[in-house]
């Protein structure tokens, strides 16, 4: 997977989200956190952006995956850190 188009790709998913909800939308960097920089980004948003993205990706990315927390510190990840979890998870 190429990193830089995965990029492109999450950033415009998070961006339309916003667009879609009625909510603002951050400028969208690489040092990002959508969890703690995008308004109302929650639980019951990052399933969607998720399940988006791998449609967008054509790739499967399994629904019990948080792309955005890292699992094992339990913090936020950037767009950067994101886009590397999510390479690495297909390949």
């Amino acid at each position: 997977m190429d990193p830089v188009a995965l990029k492109e790709k999450l950033i415009a998913v998070l961006g339309q989200i916003q667009a879609d909800s009625g909510l603002e939308c951050p400028p969208l960097t690489g040092a990002t956190k959508p969890v703690e920089s995008i308004p109302k980004f929650d639980s019951k948003v990052w399933p969607a952006a998720t399940t988006i993205l791998a449609s967008e990706i054509g790739r499967t990315i399994p629904n019990d995956v948080n792309i955005f927390i890292d699992e094992t510190t339990k913090l936020p990840r950037s767009i950067d850190q994101t886009v590397a979890f999510v390479c690495a998870l297909l390949e």
